[in-house]
């Protein structure tokens, strides 16, 4: 039996101290995350935590896992990489709504069909926040910010509606708003065995909209599990992610009730599979051997 101590949610908070604004979103998802982290007890040498550009991609330097800031949109073919490299460490990744769905958009239907165990969350602000609040690939249509101050004239994406009909088999919204319910929806992403995306709605109160702030969020959050959604009905998830932007959904909407082998695990079967029936290594050379 181990005599271990638990693991706490500072065991996982490092020294370097968050530079977001006062009030962003953002201070509750790493809160969450590091409380997540402790209930799934694995310990930080255990975890890799990847990450793009942008607000939201500065946690893994806040956690005391191993972290890896990559660049612009290719936060997740590092984090598929990292998985197929060492399976048996435990990836996280973390991005915004236009690093994930603007340059890294062709990314991800690619890591949801491979089915690589990872959990992919996303901190949709709607806006560019870093780059002082252009629009983003999520900013509804009309909103204005500085760069456009006429609003915009295009409809935003659906970031549920999109992973859902890619295939991913755990789909989840959460929001800093509801800090119990938010952990306990990364706790479950990250122990689901396959592809998870966590959509999180995090509010920019530099840039973003002013009736898009936590308080907002407070009185229009509609809990899934509270109307009796069931996660395992993918039909009915479909047409709960239709709301996006209109709604706001917390909760699971989709949980696939038998998740199919990860890509990873595959791999490692078919490298072990291939192993057995190799030469030693000191005998490679004589194959290519010219016979006498």
């Amino acid at each position: 039996m181990s005599t271990a101590a638990p693991l706490l949610a500072k065991d996982f908070k490092s020294d370097l101290k968050p530079i977001w604004c006062p009030g962003c979103g953002d201070f509750g998802v790493v809160a969450g995350l590091y409380r997540a982290l402790a209930a799934i007890g694995r310990p930080p040498h255990e975890i890799a935590f990847v990450s793009g550009i942008g607000c939201s991609s500065r946690i893994p330097g806040y956690t005391t896992a191993y972290g890896f800031n990559t660049v612009h949109g290719r936060a997740l073919p590092i984090a598929q990489g990292i998985k197929l490299a060492r399976p048996e460490l435990l990836v996280l990744c973390a991005g915004g709504d236009g690093d994930g769905f603007s340059i890294g958009g062709g990314h991800v239907p690619h890591a949801v069909r491979r089915n690589i165990d990872f959990t992919y969350i996303v901190m949709d602000n709607q806006v560019y926040g870093l780059t002082k609040g252009q629009l983003s690939p999520t900013s509804p249509k009309g909103l204005k910010t500085v760069t456009s101050v006429f609003g915009s004239i295009e409809s935003p994406i659906n970031p549920l509606l999109q992973v859902l009909s890619y295939g991913a088999g755990f789909v989840a919204q959460a929001t800093p708003a509801d800090m119990s319910g938010m952990t306990a929806i990364l706790e479950e992403a990250i122990r689901y065995p396959g592809f998870a995306y966590v959509n999180v709605q995090s509010p920019c109160v530099t840039y973003g909209e002013d009736e898009n702030d936590l308080k907002a969020h407070k009185t229009k959050m509609k809990s899934l599990s509270k109307m009796g959604h069931d996660p395992a009905d993918y039909l009915k998830a479909l047409e709960l992610a239709t709301h996006y932007g209109v709604e706001l959904y917390t909760g699971v909407f989709y949980r696939n009730p038998n998740p199919p082998p990860t890509y990873d695990q595959q791999i490692t079967e078919r490298h072990a599979a291939l192993a057995a029936g190799a030469p030693k290594r000191e005998r490679v050379l004589d194959m290519f051997a010219q016979k006498p």
